[in-house]
């Protein structure tokens, strides 16, 4: 039988021990202010129906969707007729049932609608599991990465919005981060700046050109709108939007006087104008919140607020990003409830976080302790020891006995345990056990109480 070379598909990752540890402490510290918050965890399942998540994501979406093969002889019902179609795609419906979930937000869709009736509205809820897309693989993206996400539904309040900075600084601010800025837009401001340049029809494309300022520049966003069918005339109208300064009020100013004549322009400066008042009430730890009217992620989906997070600290895409989005329940038959939500980009923050050197010192440190032993009687004497430090919350290690103690100590080593506790005859005899910093090799004699409250301090 030959042998197997062992790998991975393509897009997708094994996770050492040091990397779990680092990628849980990023996890938790976002689970946590997600509960502060109110947020409850819920879980979905790893495959859909495709009849759930087909259309949901348009063409490209259906394209990348990993779909699963029926069980059993799968061909078994096609009509014979279809097994010489030219494009193997019109086959999909009759193989596929289900496919593996592209994203976690029409996951939810579903599970609001199906469980409406054990739900209390508003209901805020988060969920930190994987999700899978056919890409193809490239530097920072992945077949398979892991999607952190917050909604709320059932709630049109701005509160929210104001929340979700508050999340963002919050959760960020414990993770290490000094310096990232909260960038917000209003998908009705930009509605109203296509308004009064007689443009509505032509949203998408004003969009996706001014959303391109940081990369392109002015000269670039402005070739781009020519070539789009946009007249110079359109073009000096929207060069004070597209280029606002000052703070945040000056740039609101401006922009309800460009927007003057517009009605929902005017509401989405009340709605960002409500949003700031809500923090003013709050003291942000780290981050600085810019309105930014180039900002227009996701515009098919999002109806309010439009949401990003960069830091500024190392060269990187955004780190997060969401937005307010009406009747996402809709495509599930439930209507009128209104969503908000925001996303965690873990895999960008494990760089930007491995760059800055944030990650605490015993991040990749999980046992405490290792008891050494040179003999099977030392072994035995240990384990009413072991189960202490166990009970008292302290991850610990016994060694089996056998091993020489230096193949013990660089056992300690190599897994970053701080701590050893040497247990031989003399030991046995005095019940003073030697307990070693493996830092500073500094060594002490200790009764098993003394190093349990030593450690248990620690």
């Amino acid at each position: 039988m030959a042998t197997i070379k062992p790998s991975v598909p393509k897009g997708t990752r094994d996770f050492s021990p040091a990397e779990m540890v680092k990628r849980n402490f990023i996890f938790d510290t976002i689970k946590g202010v997600f509960r502060k918050y109110g947020y409850q965890q819920i879980e979905t399942p790893s495959m859909e129906n495709l009849s759930t998540l087909t259309g949901k994501y348009g063409d490209e979406g259906d394209k990348l969707m990993f779909k699963i093969l029926n069980s059993g002889d799968y061909l078994s019902k096609v009509d014979p007729a279809k097994l010489n179609v030219a494009n193997s795609n019109q086959l999909v419906a009759d193989i596929s049932e289900k496919a593996l979930r592209y994203d976690l937000t029409v996951p939810f869709a579903r599970y609001v609608v199906q469980h409406q009736n054990e739900i209390t509205f508003p209901f805020k809820r988060f969920q930190v599991q994987p999700v899978w897309r056919a890409d193809r693989p490239q530097k920072g993206r992945y077949r398979e990465f892991f999607q952190c996400d917050a909604d709320v539904v059932g709630s049109d309040s701005l509160l929210n919005e104001a929340e979700f900075i508050l999340i963002y600084d919050e959760a960020l601010s414990a993770l290490g981060l000094k310096d990232f800025s909260i960038k917000i837009n209003n998908r009705k401001i930009l509605s109203g700046v296509a308004d009064v340049i007689g443009k509505s029809d032509n949203i998408i494309d004003l969009t996706v050109a001014i959303d391109k300022l940081d990369k392109i520049g002015l000269d670039g966003v402005i070739k781009e709108l020519l070539e789009r069918g946009f007249t110079i005339d359109d073009i000096e109208k929207l060069k004070p939007v597209i280029l606002l300064e000052g703070s945040n009020q000056t740039k609101l100013a401006s922009l309800r006087e460009a927007l003057a004549t517009s009605a929902i322009g005017l509401k989405g400066c009340e709605e960002i104008a409500q949003v700031f008042s809500y923090i003013n009430h709050f003291k942000l730890q780290k981050a600085t919140i810019e309105l930014d009217i180039t900002l227009a992620r996701g515009l098919n989906y999002y109806t309010g607020a439009i949401f990003e997070v960069k830091t500024n600290e190392v060269a990187m895409g955004s780190i997060g990003g969401g937005g307010r989005y009406d009747d996402l329940t809709g495509m599930f038959g439930l209507k009128g409830l209104t969503g908000a939500g925001i996303s965690f980009g873990a895999d960008r923050i494990y760089d930007v976080m491995e760059e800055l050197n944030l990650f605490p010192a015993d991040a990749n440190q999980s046992t405490v302790v290792l008891i050494s032993c040179f003999d099977k009687d030392g072994e035995l004497y240990a384990l009413p020891l072991l189960q202490q430090l166990r009970n008292n919350d302290i991850n610990a290690e016994l060694y089996p006995a056998g091993a020489k103690i230096k193949k013990q100590l660089d056992y300690a080593n190599n897994k970053n345990i701080p701590y050893t506790v040497v247990i031989g005859s003399d030991e046995m005899e005095s019940g003073l056990l030697t307990f070693k910093d493996m830092a500073s090799g500094e060594q002490s004699k200790l009764t098993a109480d003394e190093i349990i409250a030593k450690l248990a301090a620690l």
